[in-house]
């Protein structure tokens, strides 16, 4: 028997050992080799996902959950690292590098594609594909002891908003491709987004800062409602179409002064970091909205060469962006030494 067929049959409690083994030496063996523990977990995943060993079947409902909260986790923590003052200071920089480095990938991926013969919506869908950003190396960068520099923060800031107008130009291709365009559709989607946001910082900010105060006397329930707060924001998020990573983002941001230097968000920290950040990482899911979207006709959005590309894509930058954070952020700040205790921010 091959050992891909060996794989298959092993028993759940196995598979988990394997994965928890992976964890445990990845980091390691990441150190050994000069790369970010990021891209040694997104090796390990590859090595033991569904087209190699089949250790991680492709339809894990439960992995499918430890990546996807540990995604949510990212970005909540993400959010609790910004400095608010400076954030507050410097919104206008954040806006203008974001629009800036919005525009540009999507004029140039959306003429690209109508080079190559996609038609205009398609064009435009790939286009805000490219212009998307990501904060796969943020840890790299919190563990170098620079989130809290200007550029940072800016860079912060301007991804959140090329990831909302990505979404946005996601769901108005996919809208305009299955029902044509309407005006009034695109208007009710930007109001959502804004009352989304309203809600997210405004609401939801103030009720869990009250609820903090009132019931989070110990460290088990701050835990507790931290992590309620990320599934809220995340499933509010996906109520209105919008990606569950944004609502986390901004849940950080809506508790980032109640919870800061509190030992509850060390220890949430310890454990996203510790275990289902690095599943995120191992698992990664890749979005195919686009590909899977149909009009009356039966005819996709996206075609399956086109889904390659993004596939392929998403691979190279979420190996080659981390390899470069960790070395500039060698260059400008001091990395600890020593076995990572933060798995997924090792450089």
């Amino acid at each position: 028997m091959d050992i891909e067929g060996a794989s298959v049959h092993l028993p759940p409690m196995a598979r988990f050992a394997v994965v928890m083994f992976a964890l445990l030496a990845t980091p390691y063996m990441a150190q050994r080799l000069r790369i970010p523990a990021v891209v040694g977990y997104i090796l390990v995943g590859i090595l033991i996902g569904p087209h190699l060993l089949s250790v991680l079947p492709g339809d894990s409902k439960v992995a499918d959950f430890f990546a996807e909260l540990g995604k949510l986790l990212l970005m909540f923590f993400v959010g609790l690292e910004v400095d608010m003052r400076q954030f507050r200071e410097h919104r206008t920089k954040s806006l203008v590098f974001g629009l800036v480095t919005f525009a540009l990938p999507m004029l140039a991926g959306t003429g690209a594609a109508l080079a190559f013969g996609y038609s205009t919506l398609s064009s435009i869908l790939i286009g805000s594909l490219l212009a998307s950003h990501t904060l796969i190396a943020y840890p790299i960068v919190l563990r170098a002891g620079l989130a809290g520099r200007l550029s940072v923060t800016v860079t912060v800031g301007a991804t959140i908003l090329t990831d909302m107008l990505s979404l946005l130009m996601l769901a108005v291709c996919v809208t305009t491709h299955k029902e044509g365009f309407s005006a009034s559709a695109l208007g009710l989607q930007l109001a959502e987004l804004a009352f989304f946001i309203f809600v997210m910082v405004g609401v939801l900010g103030r009720a869990g800062r009250w609820l903090f105060q009132r019931l989070g006397g110990t460290d088990e329930a701050s835990f507790a409602l931290m992590l309620g707060i990320v599934a809220i924001g995340a499933a509010l998020a996906e109520s209105m179409q919008l990606e569950g990573i944004l609502g986390a983002f901004l849940a950080g941001l809506a508790v980032n002064e109640a919870v800061r230097g509190t030992a509850a968000k060390e220890k949430i920290e310890f454990l996203g970091n510790a275990f289902f950040i690095p599943c995120f990482f191992i698992v990664i899911a890749a979005a195919i909205v686009g590909y899977e979207a149909t009009n009356s006709a039966g005819q996709r959005l996206l075609d399956g060469a086109m889904l390659n590309t993004v596939l392929v894509l998403v691979v190279v930058t979420s190996v080659v962006g981390p390899v470069l954070t960790a070395r500039f952020a060698r260059q400008v700040g001091v990395t600890p030494a020593g076995p990572p205790a933060h798995p997924a921010a090792s450089g």
